[in-house]
């Protein structure tokens, strides 16, 4: 299992967070997923909680999906935080929970039913290849549809910059990232997933 936690998202959120330190949670019924928001809407019926509020990252490595998916384009960003360090920084928040997603198929929850508590962690199998970790935040006070999380910037082991960025731009992109304060130490990089000069090189297969 990786040690680090990614989280895909576009520029504008990353600058946001490097500047407040914050991470946002935000409400899950915006989500595509409709069938992941409705388990937490029925969580939240039979909890009494009148506001929740999700944040998704993953445990996977990098891949072409999490990219296409999450952070498609040339705004896209991955944030890799350290794991340990991101746990400890959420620990004792008052009403956050913080687990991985289980993904489940359909025959299998007919026979063996989730419970309650279940439910803001549960997906369908075929999404299963995300290897999602979720923090989810609920409350009983009505209209708080986002929670944000303090998370110091010493959690963060890398910055990745997308793959469809050009890598004259990404140095512009990266300056200005670093110019922010406390930021100047952060390893901040282009991916070089869909055009890799290793990989390509190992094309020259010797006769």
């Amino acid at each position: 299992m990786e040690h680090s936690l990614r989280r895909y998202t576009e520029l504008p959120f990353v600058i946001d967070y490097l500047q407040t330190k914050q991470l946002v949670l935000l409400d899950p019924s915006t989500w595509d997923d409709k069938n992941d928001s409705y388990f937490i809407k029925q969580y939240a019926k039979e909890k009494n909680a009148l506001s929740t509020a999700a944040l998704c990252l993953t445990e996977c490595h990098e891949t072409y999906h999490h990219w296409s998916i999450f952070s498609n384009g040339t705004s896209g960003v991955c944030i890799e935080f350290n794991k340990e360090k991101f746990n400890n920084n959420i620990v004792g928040i008052e009403n956050l929970k913080a687990k991985r997603v289980d993904y489940k198929a359909i025959n299998i929850l007919k026979t063996c039913p989730p419970t309650v508590d279940d439910l803001p962690f549960l997906k369908r199998y075929a999404f299963n290849a995300e290897n999602e970790f979720r923090l989810f935040w609920e409350s009983e006070e009505p209209n708080h549809s986002i929670f944000k999380v303090s998370m110091p910037l010493s959690a963060i082991e890398r910055i990745i910059l997308s793959p469809w960025l050009p890598p004259s731009v990404a140095e512009h992109v990266k300056c200005t990232l670093k110019s922010i304060s406390g930021c100047s130490d952060i390893r901040i990089h282009r991916s070089t997933l869909v055009e890799n000069e290793d990989w390509k090189k190992l094309s020259h297969i010797n006769a």
